[in-house]
């Protein structure tokens, strides 16, 4: 989840390469240096100065898995209180600190692990040894019942965001109850019980950290711009005096088998449409048959020819699409197919469907032209497993902790590669063919006629809501306890010399026709991205017939005149590449990642796709059909549900941003392919369109490969002005019921100013210390101070209309007044409140950051289809930084008290209305609104 302070996953991380890349490319070279220290933790160092950052990835080798009956959940759980203080780290310096220094970090646990990890620009390297190394081996005396109370609360409403208040969230619980048996390590989720999870006690902290964070069960990785010889000596002084601790037993591989199918349904409160999963057991990580399984999945599901796709989409129309993956793990694996029907599909009937599409996969077999796909998109995929410094970081100690060595990458490869015909067809029949599997069904909780004939009730306990049933907690800032002696000094170093920016050269040039192409250099890897941008999207669709941009981008992915959906798909596919158009709001963008070598056939295929499309009737129902089955499905989903009602409430009737993007089901339902070719017709013009292009090519080779695009004509097209928005006179607040809501959903916030606008970026600025990222206000007392929330955020995003202030989260529900009071209270007082240390927080944030700004190709493409869309100068970046180095209190704050004034704020939440609705009034502004999820007035 994008900001948040954690991860928590289902898997494990995966790397996919193939052995052609390392074959046909000998510049790419992963250099590293791996070392132990004496107390048994392992190190690998990588230098890469490319970019003037350090990242730094810490793996312990305990997920859910190591985990006791009773206790489940406690790895992850123990990841949240690893960010707090240590020893000699004060209290919240991990979670504030990383990011005042231009920095990033999070943590992830999934079944076999957890990992910490940050980037920071190179001086700040020697704060990041001291943060890690604290809270590897200096950590336990430092926590108390208070912090203990409040993550205890955090990580319940993870759980409740992630699982109980999103549809279909319970699936991974009854699966894996029903797959392992009780003692099987991998019989709960990683995320664990609520009751759990409120029973941990500090004896259960120190017993798991004492038992698991050791040096010996850990790999550190440091990569960037370093010394290794210096940083060898770093890493010994503050990680050498760690004590060791007893060794951790390595965990064997635990396969399971089932001697029968067991068909279970869950009633879910949330789900809008009925979904079937078949999940059957399968082989571990690195086992010689995960690789082929991995390939059996992508043939099954991926793409016009997948049997599944056929049976199931296309021949009985019972879903928009198939889903099928392997998913291998340390010590056991499963293999899964899942449909989610479209609305009223009995699945019996997709049951059906999908044994025939077996049925016909053992029939029909595959080509070998689908197989050298799979290996060419596996080419590209490898390259962009390695292309950040954290990405190698993580690549690097992930092989080191679970394969027993970074040089495991090869084996890695040379498995993948080696996946023949023969071995898809034998693990087939090994792993699926008439074996038994864990079948879910997951409906509509009043539709239980949908379900799997033969299905049993699964066991799920829905959590109730009651008023003031949270444990209060009261945090220590000052606990006693006696510091671990050291020889080495563990006092907070100093950063050293600030890097220089450095910015990358742009090049612009424009066709005859119109197109302006814009294009950055960047060699590191023989990889390319690209986008081609068209102004308008949905703001030039007829209003009663919202969507068309939309379905018209879409299908304009199925085909060209010369070649079907499925050739052009095979030929993308053979080159390794990706190509995708898709509609917006404010444009249709096609966008492409491929190798160097390849760049001037896709842009071929990419102008085949623009300036040819195939316009095919079966595939237009097709799509539009999948478009009224997202919509459907989306009044399942609070924060949808919440986010299109808040734009609806803060826009006037007719403008842009009040429309849900792609329409709604009476649009959507009036659309015909006439319609969508007539929007082609009238508004694909080169006159409205860039081309962004960034990676290892030079501007010759894309000028010369874009002349293809010299033919492509059309007029300028008048983009329709929207309303010009004035502040509420005062702020109204809203609720729409959302019955059995485990978490209200909170949107606040007014339009503000285009991003076009002189007043857009110091609005951003001005932003920073209220709502963006974990150590500002919002996150700070929401989660940090109160355990209300998982994560609290404001923003201001990029939009050629005035663009909203959003300050948004989602909290558990029997606190909703008390957040939307803290709320109402940040924002309000943030003027009078904001001072020179917020200013300077501020400064060092932005500037310092934007040392990352540059490092991979999605960051430097965004940066160009920024400078594109608002007509900025080449060195708006270093124009913006600037104006950071300069900024005043006095200008802060005049930008606050007019752009972010609450009393022109609208309010909404989206929640239980049984439990919440009678105390919304107490927030002092009167009765709230009642909305239905189409945002409407009831």
């Amino acid at each position: 989840m994008a900001g948040c302070s954690h991860q928590q996953t289902e898997h494990k991380p995966t790397a996919k390469v193939a052995a052609s890349a390392l074959n046909k490319s000998a510049a790419f070279d992963l250099q590293y240096e791996a070392f132990e220290l004496e107390n048994g933790l392992k190190v690998i160092l990588h230098q890469d100065k490319s970019d003037p950052i350090v990242a730094m990835s810490t793996i312990v080798h305990v997920g859910s898995s190591r985990e006791k009956a009773g206790r489940t959940g406690f790895a992850h759980f123990f990841e949240h209180m690893s960010f707090n203080d240590s020893e000699n780290v004060p209290k919240g310096a991990n979670r504030k600190m990383i990011p005042e220094l231009g920095g990033s970090r999070n943590g992830g646990t999934w079944s076999d692990g957890t990992i910490y990890y940050e980037v920071v620009p190179k001086d700040a390297f020697d704060k990041l040894l001291w943060i890690d190394s604290d809270r590897l081996g200096f950590m336990l005396n430092t926590v108390d019942a208070g912090t203990l109370e409040r993550e205890k609360q955090v990580v319940k409403n993870e759980k409740r965001q992630r699982v109980d208040n999103r549809p279909y969230g319970h699936t991974y619980h009854v699966i894996k109850k029903a797959l392992y048996p009780e003692n099987h390590p991998y019989n709960w989720t990683v995320i664990g019980d609520l009751a759990d999870l409120q029973a941990a006690t500090l004896e259960d902290v120190k017993e798991f950290y004492q038992q698991f964070y050791v040096p010996s069960n850990a790999t550190l990785v440091i990569a960037g711009d370093i010394d290794i010889a210096e940083t060898k000596k770093k890493v010994n002084q503050w990680f050498g005096e760690i004590k060791a601790g007893k060794p951790v037993p390595e965990m064997k591989p635990q396969p399971v088998s089932l001697a029968r199918d067991k068909k279970l349904y869950h009633l879910d409160n949330f789900a809008k449409l009925p979904e079937i999963r078949l999940t059957f057991p399968a082989v571990e990580q690195y086992h010689q048959d995960a690789y082929a399984l991995e390939v059996l999945a992508i043939l099954l599901a991926e793409g016009k020819n997948a049997e599944l796709y056929k049976s199931v989409v296309e021949k009985a129309g019972l879903a928009s699409g198939v889903d099928a993956w392997n998913e291998a793990d340390e010590i056991a694996g499963t293999f899964t197919i899942n449909v989610r029907g479209n609305k009223g599909s009995q699945l019996d009937d997709v049951y059906r469907a999908i044994e025939q599409a077996l049925v016909n996969f053992e029939k029909n077999a595959f080509s070998q032209i689908q197989l050298e796909k799979i290996k060419a998109k596996q080419e590209t995929d490898f390259y962009y497993n390695f292309e950040s410094i954290l990405d190698k970081a993580k690549k690097l100690g992930e092989y080191n902790e679970y394969a027993g060595s970074p040089e495991y990458i090869k084996t890695d490869i040379a498995n993948i590669t080696a996946v023949t015909k023969a071995d898809v067809i034998r693990v087939y029949h090994k792993y699926i063919k008439d074996k038994a599997a864990i079948i879910t069904s997951f409906v509509p909780k009043d539709q239980p006629e949908l379900i799997l004939t033969g299905s049993v009730k699964a066991d799920v306990r829905e959590e109730e809501i009651k008023q003031g049933a949270e444990q209060n907690f009261v945090e220590n800032d000052a606990i006693a306890f006696e510091k671990t002696p050291t020889k080495f000094d563990r006092s907070e170093p100093p950063l050293s010399e600030l890097p220089e920016l450095k910015i990358p050269d742009v090049w612009q040039s424009e066709q005859a026709n119109g197109l302006r192409i814009y294009g950055i250099e960047q060699t590191e890897l023989p990889i390319v991205n690209f986008s081609l941008r068209i102004d308008g999207g949905q703001l030039l669709d007829n209003k009663n017939k919202l969507g068309t941009a939309a379905l018209m981008a879409q299908l304009m992915n199925e085909g060209s005149q010369s070649k079907t959906p499925l050739q052009l798909e095979q030929a993308i596919g053979l080159l390794g590449a990706s190509l995708e158009v898709y509609g917006d709001q404010e444009a249709i963008v096609i966008q492409g990642q491929t190798l160097a070598k390849n760049f001037e056939q896709t842009i071929a295929l990419m102008k085949e796709m623009l300036l040819t499309p195939r316009w095919d009737q079966q595939e237009f129902e097709r799509l539009k059909a999948a478009r009224l089955t997202r919509i459907i499905q989306d009044q399942g989903n609070a924060s949808r549900i919440a986010r299109n009602a808040f734009m609806k409430r803060l826009y006037p009737r007719g403008h842009i941003a009040g429309q849900p993007t792609g329409g709604t089901r009476e649009t959507v339902t009036a659309i015909s392919l006439d319609d969508v070719k007539a929007y082609y017709r009238k508004n694909i013009s080169p006159k409205q369109a860039s081309l962004h292009v960034v990676g290892a090519i030079s501007q010759s080779r894309v000028l010369a490969a874009s002349q293809g695009l010299a033919s492509w004509s059309g007029k300028k097209i008048s983009l329709p002005p929207q309303p010009k928005m004035s502040g509420l006179k005062q702020p109204q607040l809203y609720f729409i019921d959302l019955p059995g809501a485990k978490q209200s959903v909170i949107y606040v916030g007014k339009p503000t100013v285009a991003a076009n606008s002189k007043d857009f970026y110091p609005v951003q600025v001005a932003n920073n210390r209220l709502g963006s990222g974990m150590s500002a206000r919002l996150g700070q007392t929401l989660r940090i101070q109160k355990g209300y929330t998982y994560g609290a955020y404001s923003y201001i995003p990029s939009t050629g209309y005035q663009s909203p202030f959003i300050a948004a989260s989602q909290v558990r529900t029997n606190v909703t007044l008390e957040s939307l009071e803290i709320f109402k209270d940040l924002i309000a007082n943030y003027r009078d409140t904001y001072k020179e240390s917020d200013l300077a927080v501020t400064k060092n944030i932005i500037i310092k950051g934007n040392s990352r700004k540059f490092e991979t190709l999605d960051k430097l493409l965004a940066m160009l289809e920024t400078q594109s869309r608002f007509d900025l100068a080449d060195n708006y970046i270093e124009q913006r930084q600037t104006y950071v180095n300069q900024l005043g209190l006095e200008q802060v704050h005049q930008t606050i008290s007019k752009h972010l004034d609450e009393q022109q704020m609208i309010y909404l939440v989206v929640g239980d209305a049984k439990s919440q609705l009678k105390r919304m009034k107490d927030l002092g502004y009167g009765e709230p609104v009642i909305l239905d999820k189409q945002g409407n007035i009831i």
